[in-house]
C-alpha cells in the first residue's frame, strides 16, 4: 500500500498521501484515476465516491469496439492482468475442461486430487479420503487403486489485478473487480 500512497502523494503534490489526495487527484489522468481506484481495498472503489465515475466510465468503454486500457505512465504499472480462477487447494493440481474451442483442451477450471485408495484409510472407511472434496470420480482403469477426484476450480471475487512497483521497484499485486 506504501507504493500507492507515494503515487497518490505524487499526483496530489502532498506528502500526506491519502488524506489530502482526493480533492486534488481529480486532475490526474483517467489512467491514473483508474489505477488509484482499482488499488483501493478498504473500502473497494465501489465505496469511494471519487472512484465511481472513472470506474463506471471504464466499464462502459470496455464494451465498445477498439477499447484501449487507460494507462497511468507515472506509476509504471501498465495494463492490468486477469485471472478468473483461484488457485487450487494444496494437494491438488489444475485440470482442464474438455469444452475447448476447435478441439482445444478447454479452460483451467478444475482441481484434481489423485488418491491411492489401496493405501489410504478410505479402503477401510469408505469416502474417508474424499472428505472436503466433492465432484466426479474418474477411474483410470477398472479395479484401479488410483482415483482422480475432480472439483470445480473456485472463481475469484476480484479477477483483475495491477502489479504496481513500490519505491524499491518490487511489484505489489492489487486485486479488484469491475462489477457495478
Amino acid at each position: 500500500m506504501r507504493a500507492i500512497m507515494i503515487f497518490v502523494a505524487g499526483l496530489t503534490g502532498t506528502a500526506g498521501g491519502l488524506t489530502a489526495g482526493p480533492a486534488k487527484a481529480e486532475g490526474a489522468s483517467w489512467g491514473c484515476q483508474v489505477l488509484l481506484c482499482a488499488a483501493s481495498k478498504s473500502p473497494s472503489w465501489h465505496g469511494v465516491p471519487y472512484c465511481v465515475p472513472p470506474m463506471t466510465r471504464l466499464i462502459a468503454a470496455m464494451s465498445r469496439p477498439g477499447f484501449s486500457w487507460p494507462i497511468c505512465h507515472e506509476a509504471n504499472a501498465g495494463k492490468p492482468g486477469r485471472e478468473i480462477y483461484e488457485d487450487c487447494p494444496s494437494g491438488t493440481t489444475v485440470g482442464y475442461s474438455s469444452q475447448g474451442d476447435n478441439g482445444g483442451r478447454g479452460q483451467p477450471d478444475q482441481c484434481i486430487k489423485t488418491v491411492d485408495v489401496c493405501r489410504s484409510p478410505s479402503r477401510r472407511e469408505p469416502n474417508a479420503a474424499l472428505t472436503g472434496l466433492t465432484g466426479n470420480r474418474h477411474y483410470p482403469e477398472p479395479e484401479s487403486c488410483i482415483q482422480e477426484i475432480v472439483t470445480p476450480r473456485p472463481w475469484r471475487a476480484d479477477p483483475w489485478f495491477f502489479d504496481i512497483p513500490n519505491d524499491t521497484g518490487v511489484k505489489e499485486r492489487f486485486w479488484f473487480n469491475l462489477n457495478h
